[in-house]
């Protein structure tokens, strides 16, 4: 219940007239549901020189496209770390560790001459290839698989299988809860990126970006700013 509070109460400001959404004290559910504000956000939408679809795609194409390369590089990357022995290995799974305590704004400068070096601002790789960096998903991957026995994977090995099919058919399946729980974070962090940092031409901004820019117009937006607040929850939730 205590979880649910705050998405009951985002839909309830998303049906909320403006009237009540000022209103002192706040009501937590609404009076007078209203459908205005969806209706608001459509008619600003509509008036956008670049296509709403653009930038849904740019949302949808880098979210799908990242979450799947993460999972790749993440699983290809811990498998090895946890269950092979090999010179250095110590050395790396302490430098994953490491490099969790770096927040986000400690790299962004190197992170933004080397996107520039590449060439590659305003294009969806200044976008992707940074998230494919971040250890998260690594560290999270190796601490499952060391929870798979050994003998699991030597049995298999026994039988003739390469590291190829072990990964894939034996290794992938039984920490389904770790690629899972790393896709739903990683869906939900793109789904949210603006890429303001490296995107500057229109047509290839991001949703988040284009849904804060027709709704940043003061009081009068509000509603339709709490519908969009609604209309960005719904895809990680589901």
């Amino acid at each position: 219940v205590f979880m649910a509070l705050p998405l009951v109460y985002a839909v309830m400001q998303a049906f909320k007239p403006l009237e009540e959404l000022f209103i002192f004290p706040p009501r937590f559910f609404v009076t007078n549901p209203t459908i205005q504000n969806f209706k608001s956000l459509g008619f600003l939408i509509s008036n956008l020189w670049v296509p709403f679809e653009r930038y849904l795609y740019n949302t949808v194409f880098v979210s799908v496209v990242t979450t799947l390369l993460y999972l790749t590089v993440a699983t290809l990357a811990a498998y090895p770390l946890a269950k092979h022995n090999f010179l250095g290995k110590k050395f790396i799974n302490n430098l994953i560790t490491l490099a969790l305590m770096f927040s986000s704004a400690v790299i962004a400068l190197p992170q933004y001459i080397i996107m520039s070096k590449l060439n590659l601002i305003d294009t969806y790789g200044a976008i992707i290839f940074p998230s494919l960096a971040s250890t998260m998903g690594i560290y999270l991957c190796i601490n499952y698989l060391q929870t798979l026995p050994d003998s699991i994977l030597e049995s298999a090995r026994i039988d003739g299988a390469g590291e190829w099919y072990i990964f894939w058919k034996i290794a992938m399946p039984n920490v389904k809860p770790a690629w899972l729980t790393l896709a739903i974070f990683s869906f939900q962090s793109m789904w949210h990126a603006t890429g303001s940092v490296y995107i500057y031409d229109e047509p290839m901004k991001m949703l988040p970006t284009a849904l804060s820019q027709i709704t940043a117009g003061g009081v009068a937006r509000q509603g339709a700013a709490a519908a969009v607040a609604l209309v960005m929850m719904v895809p990680p939730i589901a």
